[in-house]
């Protein structure tokens, strides 16, 4: 069986379009979490920091992982991402189990 998936997704704007990433993300996340293997789509602003963003997702293996990745929704926010980011998405696949 497969193990489950946890990213930390670390996303920066540009200088004053943090909001775009909001609208973006508000759009979009119904749709990813109707997918199936979806356990987890959250976005956090960083603290003080409007324009600094992480996004937390949990997928069921991956597999469902791979599948959201291809779906038709994500294709066209990878593209028009780059619109109001100020450079590529950082991701951050956790170990399987924590740090005890």
């Amino acid at each position: 069986m497969s193990q489950p998936v946890r990213l930390v997704i670390q996303i920066t704007t540009q200088p004053g379009r943090g909001r775009e990433q909001v609208d973006a993300f508000e759009r979009l996340a119904p749709l990813v979490r109707a997918e199936d293997g979806c356990l987890q789509y959250d976005l956090h602003r960083a603290a003080g920091d409007p324009d600094r963003f992480v996004l937390l997702e949990l997928w069921s293996s991956r597999e469902a992982l791979a599948a959201h990745d291809a779906t038709a929704h994500m294709v066209a926010a990878d593209a028009a991402s780059p619109a109001f980011r100020a450079g590529p998405a950082r991701v951050i696949e956790l170990a399987a189990d924590p740090v005890a």
